[in-house]
């Protein structure tokens, strides 16, 4: 059943399970859970027996801390005034009145809490690299939002989103399973976290007029309109030419290329962005986010596949 989302301040509230689902932002969940998939994928390639559990642990801790950063992101930029009666974007729970900036903090710091948790469960299985990524990956969760200078306020949000829904999360997964150091990880997770990056330049893009207007500047308000559109097409293409490389990193699993059936829904997103404006580009960060998704999900099909 598709979630309707309601889009103006007043709207009567959802149910309550409904209102924590849509403050969860479920749409983009997929950018924390698709990093692990092919961390684990590719450390199966390379030999190392699945450890299932392990992978679970990581996959809940994963989407818990970006539920946190997403609530947390919810209730500060409540309380900072960033989102208003003309929000482009859908609407916040806490902006709509469903919920109070108070119980929103709450929610993500329960968030982080259990993700905290499972952290202290993966550190003992994966030794002092998974306690640097877990908590570094926490902190960034609540920098994001709350503090003096957030780093959703700065350029350098896609940068955040690149190396934490990219590098860290592809290579610290395969740490998880493998317990060492992956070229092939590290060169998936940067090719990973570029469509991710490339879902923020659309929120940025989208909510450009807004931000500069509040005095944030976002990666998009500093390169501008169409220099930001360009640069999401790069970020959604580039990924498939890391393909080759990492065929030569595992010259024994050629079903890596099945990463390739991605490039149509990577084509078509760009063609999409190439003319969208205003609220059509909601549909569009939720098409990249689909992109993203699925160029993780067959590569770490592939990377299964004994070809």
């Amino acid at each position: 059943m598709k979630l309707k989302l309601p889009l103006a301040i007043g709207d009567a509230p959802p149910s309550r399970w409904r209102i924590w689902w849509i403050a969860a932002r479920p749409r983009t969940l997929a950018l924390s859970a698709t990093p692990v998939l092919v961390g684990s994928a590719l450390a199966w390639a390379e030999g190392a027996s699945p450890r299932l559990g392990i992978a679970l642990a990581t996959l809940t801790a994963a989407l818990l801390i970006q539920i946190g950063t997403n609530l947390l992101n919810d209730a500060s930029d409540f309380e900072r005034g960033n989102d208003r009666p003309g929000r482009l974007g859908p609407l916040r729970v806490t902006a709509a009145g469903w919920a109070s900036a108070a119980s929103v903090r709450r929610a993500a710091l329960l968030a982080f809490a259990f993700a905290f948790a499972l952290g202290v469960f993966l550190a003992v299985s994966g030794g002092w690299p998974i306690v640097i990524i877990g908590l570094s990956s926490l902190a960034a969760g609540a920098m994001y939002s709350a503090g003096p200078k957030p780093i959703s306020h700065t350029p350098f949000g896609e940068l955040f989103v690149w190396l934490f829904f990219g590098v860290f999360a592809v290579s610290g997964s395969h740490w998880l399973q493998a317990e060492r150091l992956s070229p092939a990880a590290l060169l998936a997770g940067a090719a990973l976290g570029l469509p991710a990056a490339a879902v923020l330049l659309v929120n940025n893009l989208r909510d450009l007029a807004a931000d500069t207007a509040a005095g944030r500047m976002t990666l998009a308000a500093v390169l501008g309109e169409a220099p930001a559109r360009d640069t999401h097409a790069v970020l959604m293409i580039a990924p498939f030419f890391v393909l080759p490389l990492l065929s030569a990193l595992l010259p024994s699993r050629h079903g890596l290329w099945l990463a390739l059936a991605a490039l149509p829904a990577a084509f078509e997103v760009v063609r999409a962005m190439r003319r969208a404006h205003g609220v059509a580009l909601n549909d569009v960060l939720a098409r990249s986010a689909r992109a993203q998704f699925l160029f993780g999900l067959f590569l770490a099909l592939g990377c299964l596949l004994p070809l």
